[in-house]
């Protein structure tokens, strides 16, 4: 069946981004040409609630979300959620440029067996029009994106669960690419012709999305993130995972931590960072990148920037999709600043509302 994966337009749409520690909610309005933060909040989940970025439990998800709704003081009951790249398959195929879009769909359901290796009934499925195909006269570019359903299915439910309704089931790199196009102004030459890596390290996974003139070439995830520094931190100092946490966060840990515990850290994500970077230099004609941005909650470690710029001989810097916007008299600019770069996915989110 075809889902919306890809979603309704011109919807007033709050963003919703559940990561494997937390549901974030974003709510985007725009003033004249100028966006503005409506409400925003961050909702810390249970250690058990997730496992490999699926959703183990949607009512106990279900509960965060009131939480952070209630939090934020959002009053849209529309929604967009994303899934994680590695769940989904895309495959760009050509199609007679006169088609209607249920001409289109009907096609596709016939013969979407040629491009998913799923049963059909077990997946999610849609489809974007990209534009004239450069590769085939007379045919347009088509975007296909399947998931299995229950990937897609379990973030509906847990939306419902909390009240929303999910108009929107995106893909998590998307979303970050249609953020990055706000970064515009934060970026050498402002964007225009260059490689830019940004590298969204988060709580248990890495992402590397590789962007040309803000279109995205290239995506990895692999398993790392700041889960693994908290899992040391317990370790080491013998405090429960929460408390490991908070200790992260709120500072007040011995003084070995920073040059036995986060240093050793700092270098791990170096490493990861490389890595993927290697495999995109590998997949491509491409040997370097001008400038790599970081995301998600890691990437404001202190020193870490400066860390990557010398190891690996590129310029970086930290996302901020919301530097050029105004805030709404609700939002805590402060609390905002901290929390932009792991609010990347969640702004690319609730930028479909103006699709």
């Amino acid at each position: 069946m075809l889902a919306n994966l890809f979603g309704a337009k011109k919807t007033s749409l709050v963003g919703i981004d559940i990561s494997s520690t937390a549901c974030k909610l974003l709510e985007l309005g725009k003033v004249g040409s100028r966006y503005r933060v409506e409400s925003y909040a961050v909702e810390p989940l249970p250690q058990d609630a997730m496992a490999d970025r699926d959703i183990r439990d949607p009512e106990v998800i279900g509960e965060a979300l009131k939480r952070v709704i209630s939090r934020s003081g959002t009053s849209l009951k529309h929604a967009a959620v994303a899934v994680a790249g590695s769940s989904v398959i895309t495959k760009t195929i050509q199609m007679d440029k006169g088609l209607s879009e249920d001409e289109m769909e009907q096609q596709i359901e016939v013969e979407a067996d040629q491009y998913i290796p799923y049963p059909l009934e077990e997946v999610a499925l849609d489809f974007q029009v990209l534009g004239e195909s450069e590769k085939v006269p007379d045919k347009v570019d088509v975007l296909l994106a399947a998931s299995r359903s229950e990937n897609v299915y379990s973030r509906v439910d847990a939306l419902e669960l909390a009240g929303l309704t999910a108009k929107v089931v995106d893909v998590e790199a998307y979303s970050i690419e249609r953020s990055f196009k706000l970064l515009a102004n934060q970026l050498p030459d402002q964007g225009e012709g260059q490689i830019i890596a940004v590298a969204d390290i988060g709580a248990t996974n890495t992402s590397l999305s590789v962007m040309e003139d803000f279109n995205t070439i290239y995506t990895r995830e692999q398993t790392f993130g700041g889960s693994q520094l908290t899992e040391e931190i317990q370790r080491r100092y013998g405090l429960s995972f929460e408390e490991a946490g908070m200790a992260k966060k709120q500072g007040g840990l011995p003084d070995d931590y920073e040059p036995e515990v986060l240093e050793p850290f700092k270098e791990a994500i170096i490493q990861q960072v490389s890595r993927s970077l290697q495999f995109f230099y590998g997949s491509s004609q491409y040997g370097e990148v001008d400038h790599i941005v970081l995301a998600g909650g890691c990437s404001i470690i202190d020193g870490l920037e400066e860390m990557i710029e010398e190891r690996l001989g590129t310029t970086a810097s930290i996302a901020n999709p919301f530097a050029d916007m105004s805030l709404s008299s609700k939002v805590n600019a402060q609390a905002l600043s901290s929390d932009a770069p792991s609010l990347v996915i969640c702004c690319g989110l609730a930028l479909r509302s103006f699709d």
